[in-house]
């Protein structure tokens, strides 16, 4: 549910238009606000108690579960269409080691897929379609440093073996870093996205 929200003062001058983005209780989102400033004195005005004009809803919006059902679907569908980018240029560039890491790869959906599956209550949101992307993209990522690692091995006359060895562990401190790097960010996301709750 959407609300638009006047709050007057002395005269009926109007000094917000509200946007609230949930039903009003202890605590709301207001959106909308331009600057700091504005931020401010609104949120004195609301905490000095009992505006002198009333609050009046200008506008009630209920937004249906079919526009979220699409937004999803839509969020899956290109989730699979960056799926099946990442998996033909994967084939085309590193051919057999190319294969092996797109089998990798759709494994990796398959278990994330099982294991939400198994958990009571888990949906599927447009952020939880954003978890998988980036999961997705930090396998790719990884994928790619590895096999360009063994094709550098491989021109340098090394075995396959070796190369495939020489590979994962030239890579291995450069996946390790990014991997910290991203698990730094979810945590920031995490804090700021719930309010450090």
């Amino acid at each position: 549910m959407q609300m638009v929200v006047r709050f007057l003062v002395k005269q009926e001058e109007v000094i917000n238009i509200a946007n609230i983005q949930s039903r009003l209780g202890n605590s709301f989102r207001i959106t909308g606000i331009n600057n700091p400033n504005e931020a401010r004195q609104l949120s004195l005005l609301l905490r000095a108690g009992a505006l002198i004009a009333p609050i009046q809803i200008v506008e009630e919006r209920t937004i249906g579960p079919t526009l979220g059902m699409q937004n999803i679907e839509q969020g899956l569908e290109a989730c699979l269409a960056g799926l099946l980018v990442s998996i033909l240029f994967m084939i085309i560039f590193y051919k057999k080691f190319g294969l092996i890491a797109t089998s990798a790869l759709i494994a990796n959906l398959i278990l994330i897929v099982g294991i939400m599956s198994l958990l009571p209550g888990a949906t599927l949101s447009m952020p939880g379609i954003a978890g998988i992307v980036l999961t997705l993209a930090v396998a790719v990522d990884a994928n790619v440093l590895i096999n360009e690692r063994i094709k550098e091995e491989l021109s340098n006359g090394r075995t396959v073996q070796q190369a495939i060895d020489e590979g994962y562990r030239g890579a291995f401190s450069s996946i390790f870093d990014a991997n910290i790097t991203t698990l730094i960010k979810v945590i920031i996301l995490y804090a700021v996205g719930t309010g450090g709750n």
